[in-house]
């Protein structure tokens, strides 16, 4: 069996990495150590979640983690941060501290150069898993560049809290988005509909797409069929009272995607994508700006690639509708990339540099600080997305996470709650990696797809990322 990463080079037009058969793959990851799948805070956090009676999210007795103004918000910037981009989210943040009306839960903390989340942490006086607001409040936005608040550090900090990441180029961008959230918030009217869009790409003789769209976006879109004694279930939109409509193989182009991101007079509050990512060269010049762009139907073949087959951030217009959409991209770096390859699974190599330097996808920017009214956030992979990790080792969907953290967005918790759904099962399956690995170590054999299968779910899940402010919810009651 050969496992296939999913991301389409954008010079060649076929798989940015070449596919590996599973046994090689398991035999590579029996040389890892079990201490390196994870942070140990992490693995102990997944071995307490497999408990049924353990309750997440570290808060106090009695603090909800969908109540704000008892979790608390915080903003997050670097020390070095220019004034100007503190000066142009100003508005974002007085306007959460007159939400929240505690100012010890509503708080500006700062990211000094060399720190890891343990030691931020500690410098602000708290541990993991005990949270106290008044410290260090649940939902945290990072404001700034990748290169001065790494990935690693901002993805482990999201292992106990809700973070957004925040990261422009210009102060400009960034006062449009603190300004379209407060708008999105305080509006008396809002003009999204009460609608759930699913798009995905299904590519013939391409094994990820294909995955994607038969056991990721149909089952999330039209639910599932009966299965024995399992009843048919619908899907998580329609219950929840969402309009739907799917796009989906030879239906899921460019055009059509452009249209979704804003082009019609009403627009839908939700929109999940699923496609490959395009992949550029370490310094290809366009890999800032098209890295992570979705591939759409379009794309006749492999070994053939053009800038007509894929949407970024730059195809966006400044007449499209975005105001108030909330996006989910199950696409290869459609988040970010960082600067050396995350996922190395041969002990023997040192990680591939993949990057000048780590940066947030140009797409994601482009929604979340369109002039027009920008996203109100995106959910996206840092890193590659592993279409294998759908199914395990089952035959058929194994998308609970997926459907659970749409359904929080659709009810109107905070984004950053649904991302919570990935990072939770990120750290339970740390903990079954850790423990296979553990077995490897004391030759005790371990079944070489249940091994793979479980790193691939565990990089997928760790990979999902949220880009805009966590506290950000759909105006469910508004929307019609």
């Amino acid at each position: 069996m050969l496992i296939v990463r999913n991301g389409i080079n954008g010079v060649t037009g076929n798989y940015d990495v070449a596919p590996i058969a599973i046994e090689d793959l398991a035999q590579s990851l029996k040389g890892m150590p079990s201490a390196d799948t994870a942070p140990g805070h992490v693995i102990d956090r997944g071995e307490k979640l497999r408990q049924p009676q353990f309750e997440r999210g570290g808060l106090p007795w009695g603090v909800e983690p969908d109540d704000i103004c008892r979790a608390g918000w915080g903003i997050v910037f670097h020390k070095d941060e220019k004034p100007e981009v503190r000066d142009a989210l100003r508005s974002l943040i007085e306007h959460r501290r007159a939400q929240v009306g505690d100012d010890t839960r509503v708080k500006e903390l700062t990211f000094f150069p060399g720190e890891d989340a343990s030691a931020w942490l500690a410098r602000q006086g708290v541990s993991w898993h005990n949270i106290e607001p008044e410290k260090v409040p649940y939902y945290l936005l990072w404001a700034g560049s990748p290169e001065l608040m790494p990935f690693e550090v901002t993805h482990e900090i999201d292992s106990d809290y809700c973070v957004g990441l925040l990261d422009f180029e210009t102060s400009d961008e960034y006062a449009r988005y603190a300004k379209s959230v407060v708008e999105y918030e305080t509006a008396q009217a809002i003009r999204n509909t009460r609608e759930a869009v699913f798009f995905g790409t299904r590519h013939p003789t391409d094994t990820p797409t294909q995955m994607s769209a038969d056991w990721l976006v149909t089952p999330l879109a039209d639910g599932t069929p009966a299965n024995g004694p399992t009843p048919a279930e619908k899907s998580v939109a329609s219950r929840l009272g969402f309009r739907e409509r799917k796009f989906l193989a030879d239906a899921a182009t460019r055009e059509t995607l452009l249209q979704l991101l804003g082009g019609q007079d009403s627009s839908p509050s939700f929109l999940f994508t699923a496609s490959h990512g395009m992949v550029f060269p370490n310094g290809h010049p366009q890999q800032f700006q098209a890295q992570g762009a979705l591939l759409c139907q379009d794309w006749p073949k492999f070994g053939s690639i053009a800038p007509e087959h894929f949407v970024t951030g730059a195809d966006v217009p400044d007449n499209a509708r975005l105001h108030g959409l909330i996006t989910f991209h199950f696409a290869c770096f459609s988040g970010g990339t960082p600067h050396e390859d995350l996922f190395t699974f041969d002990a023997n190599r040192p990680p591939r540099v993949i990057a000048p330097r780590p940066f947030t996808a140009a797409l994601p920017r482009r929604l979340l600080a369109h002039p027009g009214g920008g996203a109100l956030a995106c959910i996206a992979h840092i890193e590659r997305a592993w279409p294998t990790s759908i199914t395990g080792i089952s035959v058929g969907p194994h998308i609970r996470a997926f459907t659970r953290s749409i359904a929080q967005i659709l009810v109107g918790k905070p984004v950053g709650v649904a991302v919570q759904e990935f990072n939770d099962l990120s750290a339970t399956l740390s903990d079954v990696l850790s423990g296979m690995l553990g077995k490897v170590y004391q030759g005790i054999p371990v079944d070489d797809l249940k091994l793979a299968s479980t790193w691939m779910q565990r990089n997928d899940a760790s990979g999902f990322v949220l880009l805009g402010d966590p506290a950000v919810r759909l105006r469910v009651a508004d929307l019609v």
